[in-house]
């Protein structure tokens, strides 16, 4: 599943390699030398990744430090995970990631500290253009995901091109995130909408004095 875009390539004599192109979010072409070759080294790590088991994660860590961006202290990402090219993924500290994790990094996804993903989430960050004659032609685009701190994703979950999800928000299982989400929420549903705040303990306990005060 990928974001429909209404573009139109510019086919003019871009210096840039399709590879840089991609990285500054502008249209490219995947079936590139340079592409391909990223992305069957990440094919190849990806695959070493899946066939461990839950015995050999001295291996496990190792494989997963070589084949993402960054990944923090104590953070599990269950086999299988499929990505793209692996590099442009960060994870915090203390995450836990369940089977299935799909994370399309054409653009940077960055995750934070201590954020919660159920099976068979989705995080997609490639677009490709409306028209049919760019499309056919196999030009395409990404833009960037970012999940903040403390963030649960439901089993399901799909979080769409430029979604930023903001620190404690809690997705439910198998809404598709197409706009930002603010912190502290719930949101559920396909499009996912916020439903209700999430208060802090202390924040609670204060409204609930105040009440009682007056």
């Amino acid at each position: 599943m990928c974001t429909l875009v209404h573009v139109i390539p510019q086919q003019d004599a871009d210096p840039r390699s399709m590879r840089e192109r991609m990285l500054a979010g502008d249209l490219y072409i995947a079936d590139d030398p340079e592409l391909a070759e990223a992305n069957a080294a990440a094919l190849d790590l990806t695959a070493a990744y899946n066939a461990t088991t839950v015995r050999q994660e001295p291996l496990r860590r190792a494989l997963l430090e070589r084949l993402l961006g960054a990944v923090g202290e104590d953070t599990a990402i269950r086999p299988p995970l499929h990505v793209d090219y692996g590099v442009h993924i960060s994870i915090g500290a203390r995450c836990f990631a369940n089977y299935g994790l799909v994370a399309l990094d054409v653009a940077a996804i960055t995750i934070g500290d201590d954020v919660q993903i159920g099976p068979n989430v989705q995080l997609l960050t490639p677009t490709h253009p409306v028209e049919a004659g760019p499309r056919r032609d196999k030009w395409e685009a990404a833009e960037p995901i970012t999940i903040g701190d403390n963030v649960w994703l439901g089993g399901g979950v799909i979080v769409l091109p430029g979604v930023t999800i903001g620190e404690n928000t809690v997705v439910g299982a198998g809404a598709v995130v197409s706009r930002d989400l603010p912190a502290n929420v719930v949101a559920v549903g396909n499009p996912a909408r916020v439903v209700r705040t999430i208060e802090e303990p202390a924040a609670r306990d204060e409204a609930v004095a105040g009440v009682e005060e007056a």
